[in-house]
Formats: structure tokens, C-alpha cells, sequence
């Protein structure tokens, strides 16, 4: 070798100097967030698009069995319910008033946490606030309105796929007969 190429040793390590190996356990860290982190949005964004259709028998599937699901309205005592067949009672007997409901989406946050076991996919969990907008019209007199809330959900995995392992809601605001010299209602987020 006549000394202008890397040594051997330099030709094994990355430009940021880690080691092949190391840089590939690197990677593979990250793309497993990253695969994870699409699991759970595709999770969150499913639960959207079942709550809209009012698909209450989907969300099992979502849920590990006996879930804690706490819903804070701000009308006063929280709701706790623990499961998902529970919260699709709940949801369904709330929105009969409605001729028209839709749930979006409006942004997500996911923070993957690793148990540090490679070997154990199933100890990964996820923390996840999901920021959502009610549109909706009743039936009775046509009139239109929308609600805002804050979920807070813990994600684990089970079964081999990401499913909610608790979740608290919060209602952050709303028109409503109760909001009388303003549009909407607003409420705090409440802290983590």
C-alpha cells in the first residue's frame, strides 16, 4: 500500500468514525422507531377513521383487553371506562344526537421507548398525545358545532401489533349553549 488510501481500520469506520457494526445497530435502532413510530400513527389514525364510520366492533383491535380509558368532558366528574367495547357504548350513545359526525385528526406525538432487549419486541412502549376536532350537526334542529380534546395514550406492544394500553382524554374546547358572550367554550390543557 503506498499510504494515500485509509488504513484498513479507517476503511472499517463510517465518516462519523463508528465502526460498521456499530453504525448498523445504529441504523437498525432507528428504523425500528421509525417502523414503530408508523404503527402507531397508522394505529391513531384508524381509530379516526373507526370512530367516524361508528365501526364500534373495530376497536377491540385497538385496545389491549381491560384498557383504563378516562374521559375528562369538564362537565364534571370524569368518566372512567375500562375497555374498548365500553368506550364504544359510551361514544355511540353520545353522538345519536348528531345526523352528521366526523373525527379528525388534527397532529400527533409519539415518543417510542425501548426496553433495551432487542430480543423482546413485545417490552417496547410508546407514550402519545393526539390533538382531535368533533365536526358535527344535529338532528334535531340542523345546527352545526365542533368540539376540540386532547388525548393522552400509552401504547404497547401485544400480540405482535401496537394496540392502546390506556388512554385520557380532555376536552379542550367547544360551542356550546353553556359558552353564551362567546363562540366556544376553551378549557386548559391540563399538564402531562
Amino acid at each position: 500500500m503506498d499510504g494515500s488510501g485509509p488504513s484498513a481500520d479507517e476503511a472499517e469506520r463510517g465518516n462519523n468514525g463508528l465502526m460498521r457494526d456499530e453504525l448498523s445497530d445504529q441504523l437498525s435502532d432507528e428504523l425500528r422507531d421509525a417502523l414503530d413510530y408508523i404503527a402507531i400513527t397508522r394505529l391513531q389514525a384508524t381509530y379516526g377513521d373507526v370512530i367516524t364510520r361508528q365501526a364500534w366492533n373495530e376497536l377491540e383491535a385497538l385496545f389491549v383487553p381491560d384498557a383504563p380509558i378516562t374521559l375528562d368532558l369538564r362537565t364534571g366528574t370524569p368518566i372512567e371506562l375500562v375497555g374498548a367495547a365500553a368506550l364504544g357504548s359510551m361514544v355511540a350513545t353520545a353522538i345519536e344526537r348528531f345526523e352528521y359526525f366526523q373525527f379528525a385528526l388534527l397532529n400527533s406525538v409519539v415518543d417510542v421507548v425501548d426496553n433495551g432487549d432487542p430480543s423482546d419486541p413485545e417490552g417496547r412502549t410508546a407514550t402519545g398525545r393526539l390533538y382531535m376536532w368533533e365536526l358535527r350537526q344535529n338532528v334535531a334542529d340542523g345546527k352545526w358545532s365542533n368540539a376540540y380534546g386532547l388525548y393522552r395514550d400509552h401504547y404497547v406492544r401485544h400480540e405482535g401489533r401496537w394496540a392502546i394500553g390506556s388512554r385520557s382524554y380532555s376536552s379542550l374546547a367547544r360551542n356550546s349553549a353553556a359558552a353564551i358572550d362567546r363562540d366556544y367554550e376553551v378549557f386548559p390543557v391540563p399538564p402531562a
